[in-house]
């Protein structure tokens, strides 16, 4: 696996301060739901490994590039490498819908918290 800054046909590199789109610079296409993007980053395979030509000691962590590109079609020339850009934008997006789903589970434990009290004050003790 290789996470790159470089895109498109010209293989222009992206200045790392550019690694974010600037709203007038691109054309959205569309929305993401995050839990479908989060579920799948859940199943994409995840593995150590080095580049052939690093020492034996060396070790990376994350997917490979097939993988990513078999999961997030995302219709890149060269599947060889993970686009920073994106790989920015999937870990976002999961972070988001790692957020959204810990406050509901927070609001379902309130909640139930606050039948669990009620009903133990109904209760009249054992005797």
């Amino acid at each position: 696996m290789r996470i790159s800054r470089w895109f498109g046909a010209s293989r222009q590199a992206v200045p790392e301060r550019a690694a974010t789109p600037d709203t007038d610079a691109v054309a959205p296409a569309g929305a993401v739901n995050g839990y479908q993007v989060l579920e799948k980053v859940a199943a994409l395979p995840i593995s150590t490994w080095r580049y052939l030509w690093e020492p034996e000691q060396v070790r990376h962590i994350g997917p490979m590039a097939q993988d990513w590109h078999a999961t997030f079609d995302f219709h890149h020339d060269n599947t060889g490498v993970i686009p920073l850009v994106d790989a920015n934008g999937i870990a976002l997006v999961c972070i988001q819908a790692l957020n959204r789903r810990i406050d509901e589970l927070t609001t379902e434990v309130q909640h139930l918290r606050g039948l669990t009290e009620s009903s133990q004050t109904r209760v009249p003790p054992a005797q």
